[in-house]
């Protein structure tokens, strides 16, 4: 688990951190139907900004303590059946776009803008995935999926998206 320069306790206390606080962008909620805004990938964000490949592991964390009941998904919830629901491709996608984007900055982390392109991927993938699911869970219709529950968030998660990069470029972690 430990990288040049970064210790496997360092990478735990980080991972442990960023799970808490993307717990806490969940209960940060504006309720939208069938998927509600949260502050939650602004968490998922700044913990790839900050963990690169080790990003992933926080979102276990988090999957791990709301799959066991703690009330820490959207508006509340917890336990595997939101997992089930509308919003369990999303949180899916957590996990998923911190390994993709994790990885990706880690192989590119000296580039100029490889902070965004990491952040844009990542963004990419939970929306994908969650459009995807929540078609599914719509009764297969992508086109009602994609005007429910993606395009009304991503105006609001570009702004979670440049406030992380500027905040990413601010914390040493």
């Amino acid at each position: 688990m430990a990288v040049a320069g970064v210790s496997r306790a360092r990478v735990l206390a980080l991972s442990g951190i960023f799970g808490a606080l993307t717990a806490v962008g969940g209960l940060v909620s504006i309720p939208f139907f069938p998927v509600p805004l949260t502050l939650q990938t602004f968490f998922v964000y700044l913990a790839v900004l900050k963990m690169k490949r080790h990003a992933y592991i926080s979102q276990l964390i988090y999957l791990g303590i709301g799959i066991v009941g703690l009330p820490v998904f959207a508006r509340g919830m917890g336990g595997y059946a939101v997992l089930l629901g509308p919003t369990g491709g999303f949180l899916l996608g957590f996990l998923l776009g911190a390994i993709v984007s994790g990885h990706m900055l880690e192989r590119i982390q000296n580039r100029r803008y490889s902070g965004v392109v990491a952040i844009v991927l990542c963004g990419t993938v939970i929306f994908f995935v969650g459009w995807l699911w929540l078609s599914y869970w719509l009764g297969g219709s992508l086109e009602v999926a994609a005007w429910a529950g993606v395009s009304p968030f991503l105006p609001g998660d570009v702004v979670k998206m440049v406030m992380a990069v500027a905040l990413g470029k601010k914390l040493r972690l």
